[in-house]
């Protein structure tokens, strides 16, 4: 019997699997994202939270090249600010910042990562029945 992780199939599903994991870690940043919107700083007129995005890159996995999450890196876009004078984190003018996380944003984000990790989870499951379909073949 062929070495199933050597065959195109087995490649096909380690390749999947490290888009998987990589989508997986993407929509766990998305939900920090999400959890974190509406923080503020500690401190007056310090900075809240900062987006965070994901940075992807190949990665070699059995029979060819598959992705992984090599980081997160923070968002450089500014922060929103809002005029609130008696909160505990308003700067001198009355300003606070507030997160550069845009709700709408992660939502799609999510969904895209979503779609991203069903359509690798056809990639695996499309795979095993091709290899169950070479089985049978071979029984015959």
């Amino acid at each position: 019997m062929a070495d199933p992780i050597n065959s195109p199939t087995g490649a096909a599903q380690t390749i999947a699997v490290s888009a998987l994991r990589a989508q997986q870690a993407r929509m766990r940043i998305i939900a920090e994202n999400l959890a974190n919107s509406d923080s503020t700083s500690r401190t007056a007129g310090g900075d809240p939270y900062r987006r965070q995005e994901p940075i992807f890159e190949p990665s070699k996995v059995n029979g060819g090249m598959g992705v992984r999450m090599s980081r997160a890196a923070p968002d450089p876009t500014a922060f929103k600010s809002t005029y609130a004078p008696g909160n505990p984190s308003a700067d001198a003018q009355g300003y606070v910042k507030t997160p550069n996380v845009d709700p709408m944003i992660e939502a799609m984000d999510m969904r895209e990562a979503q779609r991203a990790y069903e359509a690798n989870l056809n990639v695996i499951e499309t795979a095993r029945s091709m290899d169950q379909r070479t089985l049978d073949l071979l029984k015959r």
